[in-house]
């Protein structure tokens, strides 16, 4: 039973008003883009025009910057990395020779949509270093039926779409949550709140050996005693791995 929910939520996301229309792909579309299409003109564009500003103007270069973000959640991101790839498609000039980077107006736009709470940042940490670090975030968005309704669904991407759930699921329960950087490893969340500490890593498939050591590597190579998790969508097993809980 709740795998079949576990996967409508997959599907269709998690916004209340999903659950009223028992599931139907084209009530669902229509639904979450009657979300969408709110949040892009009243909520970016109008206000941007309210204030005065004239930063966000272009609708359709706006869309192009949720699609990419919408398309690369979970993959360490820069906004040389967006605008490199916005430039080559030419929906942004490339301005760099001018000395105004096209990069300044990707950092407007994204700001703009973490403003209104479209998309959210999170930052990579250096555990051993115990230091933050400045470049390669990850984006994610706010709900996984809203990815869905702008780029299809694709069960290819499962792994990241999970991630993009547990994030969340961690914000509402009060963590601040980081990417941890441990070497030439990278943890999926660093989870903290208050005295409390936890390392996980995310997956959709652990049941080969090389994918359960892929995953087990980066938090074996944590020395402290927090908590450390594995979440896993399938796997043979549920047991702990040196210390490390594994869990679907």
């Amino acid at each position: 039973m709740w795998e079949d929910l576990f996967e409508a939520f997959l599907h269709y996301g998690g916004m209340p008003e999903i659950a009223d229309i028992d599931l139907e792909q084209d009530k669902a579309m229509t639904l979450l883009d009657g979300i969408y299409s709110p949040i892009v003109v009243r909520d970016i564009l109008e206000r941007e025009k309210r204030r005065g500003q004239r930063r966000i103007t272009d609708p359709v270069l706006l869309r192009k910057i949720i699609l990419f973000l919408a398309d690369n959640i979970g993959n360490n991101t820069s906004l040389n990395s967006i605008s490199n790839t916005l430039v080559s498609e030419k929906m942004l000039e490339d301005r760099a020779k001018q000395g105004k980077p096209a990069t300044q107006t990707i950092a407007a736009y994204i700001g703009a949509l973490q403003e209104a709470y479209m998309c959210y940042e999170i930052k990579r940490f250096d555990v051993r270093g115990k230091t933050e670090l400045k470049t390669l975030g990850k984006y994610y968005i706010i709900d996984i039926g809203l990815r869905n309704y702008l780029l299809g669904y694709r069960d290819v991407d499962t792994g990241h779409m999970i991630e993009n759930i547990v994030y969340f699921e961690l914000l509402r329960r009060g963590f601040d949550v980081a990417v941890g950087k441990v070497g030439d490893k990278e943890i999926d969340f660093i989870a903290t709140k208050d005295d409390v500490k936890i390392y996980y890593q995310v997956t959709d498939d652990m049941r080969a050996e090389s994918a359960r050591e892929r995953e087990l590597a980066p938090l074996k190579a944590v020395r402290d005693n927090y908590e450390k998790v594995v979440i896993a969508m399938n796997t043979n097993t549920t047991a702990s791995v040196d210390g490390i809980k594994i869990i679907v």
